[in-house]
């Protein structure tokens, strides 16, 4: 009987979808999943629903929790961490497809499982292991793709989440780093073409991929607005800065504060993108937010304060990289490779290149495991006082 009433309020949850939202929104009952689970489509759950618990609950989520933001190796309490980012671009995404009539559930999915790939130390670390990848004949490391991967192959010991290809897309294609005025969706797409601009995007970090929902959009303008006005404010916390610095026209137009700028351009984005199929600011915000994003890569994300440890890290990844290859290929099953990532993986992930597998296992460390594996490379340990001859 249980089963009966929770499988009505099934029906009562997609009918209000159909009645409540935009004819431009993707209805949850339209989700595309590569592998079919009869469970998911008979059961009580929407689908894009599924897919944000699914990543909640994947094991690269909990590791959100000590990857870098903007700011590594500094003894803050209060900076943003990626754990707190994502939370950020969640709520700020939802917002504003309640507002335009989109589905929340599919916006938090992708808003979750967003940044997923980011490797240890942000996105310096992003770029050290980029090229080393390059140097050992691998395309180069881009942590949209690679959020992708761990979702799609290398979840749940290799056999991945089995997300919708609607969450898959907006997390591909969530490119905060490309300033736009407007995006509209590329609708037209299937998993052949996911896996196609996974390959485009390697190839060229800088492709400009457009997600096939307005929701992906609505997520990928969130990201920005998410984290431009809260990176001003850990620099201002950190003396890097002064919220005097601020352009005098970008505080005119957005405000100086990260309250003010995220209303702003939240407020701006829904007034100009309601009703439409695209998602968009105004001019005179866009051109305000590209000079802030500008003014942010000029005194916080290069500025040299920051960067004092940048050698270290970067011989830090090329050593584990180098010694984590080494122990697949020599087969030493003692190393950490081994024991706390191989162990129990699809024989399927398994067979793949050494060069593969050890990009994955160092793009899912947490910044803190980064530190620990290489201080215990590095870093003789005491022998026992006596040994016992067992000859």
């Amino acid at each position: 009987m249980s089963k009966d009433v929770l499988n009505q309020l099934r029906g009562l949850l997609d009918k209000n979808e159909r009645e409540r939202l935009s004819p431009l929104a993707v209805l949850s009952s339209h989700a595309i999943r590569q592998k079919s689970e009869e469970r998911l489509e008979k059961g009580h759950r929407q689908l894009f629903a599924v897919d944000g618990d699914r990543i909640l609950h994947s094991r690269a989520y909990s590791r959100y929790i000590d990857k870098t933001q903007v700011f590594s190796l500094i003894p803050n309490d209060h900076l943003t961490h990626r754990v707190l980012h994502v939370q950020l671009v969640s709520k700020i995404a939802r917002t504003i497809g309640r507002f335009l009539r989109l589905n929340e559930d599919l916006i938090e999915a992708i808003a979750l499982g967003h940044d997923i790939g980011h490797p240890p130390f942000g996105h310096d670390g992003e770029r050290y292991l980029s090229r080393i990848c390059q140097d050992y004949g691998l395309p180069g490391f881009v942590h949209s793709v690679q959020s992708v991967r761990f979702l799609h192959h290398i979840e749940n010991k290799g056999r991945g989440c089995n997300l919708t290809l609607q969450v898959l897309d907006g997390i591909l294609c969530h490119d905060g780093e490309l300033h736009l005025q407007s995006i509209s969706p590329d609708r037209e797409k299937d998993f052949q073409t996911l896996f196609e601009e996974m390959e485009k995007k390697e190839k060229d970090p800088r492709a400009d991929l457009r997600p096939m929902t307005l929701e992906g959009c609505v997520v990928r303008m969130s990201d920005v607005i998410s984290y431009i006005g809260r990176d001003i404010e850990d620099a201002i916390r950190l003396g890097l800065i002064t919220r005097e610095m601020i352009p005098e026209g970008v505080a005119k137009v957005l405000g100086n504060t990260n309250g003010t700028i995220v209303y702003r351009l939240v407020e701006d984005l829904i007034v100009n993108s309601s009703g439409k199929d695209e998602i968009c600011f105004s001019v005179p915000v866009s051109d305000a937010l590209l000079e802030l994003r500008k003014f942010n890569m000029d005194f916080i994300y290069r500025n040299p304060l920051i960067k004092t440890e940048a050698t270290k890290i970067e011989g830090l990844y090329r050593m584990m990289f180098d010694h984590f290859v080494r122990a697949i290929r020599n087969g030493d099953t003692e190393s950490v490779i081994f024991k706390t990532f191989l162990d129990g993986m699809s024989p399927k992930y398994r067979d793949q290149p050494s060069v593969v597998v050890v990009r994955d296992f160092i793009a899912g460390m947490t910044d803190a495991y980064f530190l620990r594996t290489g201080r215990n490379l590095l870093i003789p340990r005491e022998l026992p006082a006596t040994f016992k001859d067992k000859a």
